[in-house]
């Protein structure tokens, strides 16, 4: 008890750093990229200052831009020239996230952990994550597991290191896995979206990844906000179908879900600090109400600290410029 107890006395000087009890590196960080097959030149996202919207032929000078910063991992979505109900432009070996990954891959090689979003939004023509009942406008959930699974395998031919399905279908991870050990690609894990809420902090993303859409929202397949207890459901299921990495997205407003997550399974565990958080911290410094560099660096630690192994940020490139210093 004080005056004998005095916790003040560990927090001088570089005596913190040695009972520091969470630390943030550059290895934990994954920068999501944009590549556009209608871009002739990069264009910014209008509400995400900083991220940008690449055509093929920049993706790889970005890839090495952000290898030179010491992050080793990026995740790519892309933004098809083409896009029909069925999203069909995303599962060629010559679509655009297959182009960027067989680019980035053969300059960078094993330098560069390549990520591929698995989903359907950014490639259909209304927007949603799956097949569409043109009558009821519900997404069809078995009818979208075969496209699913085309899409990772067409991935993995490319070169891709890792498979992210994102979409919240019942049963993906299976699909993928299955679709993958067929084609001999049995050692590509996947990083499932595992508990993904349907959340209001994405409003940005669309701009970014152009995935809008026509009809309706998304609570028939991304989860209720308000629980808890199905998130812990999901992924393990998830788990059982063979993920290898699980996810919580958003981060920020969900540290507790993060949390049980890896209290309760051990798992590794990702969690994507979304296009919302990112864009309400710039704002907020643009404004001159809130130190960036600061605000950045505690969120990005606090949901380390909640127990992420790994974060996707838009914040990728400035947090590690900020641990470079």
């Amino acid at each position: 008890m004080y005056p004998n107890i005095r916790m003040r006395r560990l927090r001088n000087g570089k005596i913190g750093n040695l009972i520091r009890e969470t630390s943030l590196g550059v290895d934990d960080l994954i920068y999501p990229i944009f590549v556009d097959e209608t871009a002739e030149s990069i264009v910014e996202v209008p509400s995400m200052e900083g991220v940008l919207r690449l055509p093929l032929s920049e993706v790889v000078s970005e890839a090495r831009n952000v290898a030179d910063l010491g992050i080793s991992s990026l995740m790519l979505f892309g933004i098809p020239s083409q896009k029909d109900e069925k999203g069909s432009s995303a599962y060629g070996d010559n679509d655009i996230v297959q182009q960027a990954t067989r680019a980035i891959k053969e300059e960078l090689g094993d330098d560069m952990v390549v990520i591929t979003d698995v989903c359907m939004c950014e490639y259909t023509s209304h927007g949603h994550c799956g097949i569409i009942d043109n009558e009821t406008h519900d997404v069809i959930n078995d009818e979208t597991l075969p496209i699913l699974g085309k899409i990772a395998a067409s991935h993995a031919r490319a070169g891709a290191d890792m498979v992210a399905p994102s979409g919240m279908m019942d049963g993906m991870v299976g699909a993928i896995r299955q679709s993958l050990d067929q084609e001999n690609f049995s050692d590509v894990p996947i990083m499932s979206y595992a508990a993904k809420y349907c959340s209001a902090f994405y409003g940005p993303f669309r701009d970014a990844a152009d995935s809008c859409y026509c009809f309706g929202d998304r609570s028939t397949y991304q989860m209720d906000p308000a629980n808890s207890d199905e998130a812990l459901r999901e992924v393990e299921l998830d788990i059982m179908e063979g993920g290898d990495i699980v996810m919580v997205k958003p981060a920020l407003p969900y540290l507790d879900i993060i949390y049980r997550i890896k209290q309760e399974f051990g798992m590794p565990t990702a969690a994507y600090s979304v296009s919302g958080e990112y864009s309400m911290l710039k704002a907020a410094a643009q404004q001159g109400w809130l130190d960036e560099k600061k605000v950045m660096y505690e969120s990005l630690m606090s949901i380390k600290r909640a127990g992420a192994d790994m974060i996707i940020t838009y914040f990728a490139k400035e947090m590690a410029q900020l641990l470079n210093e």
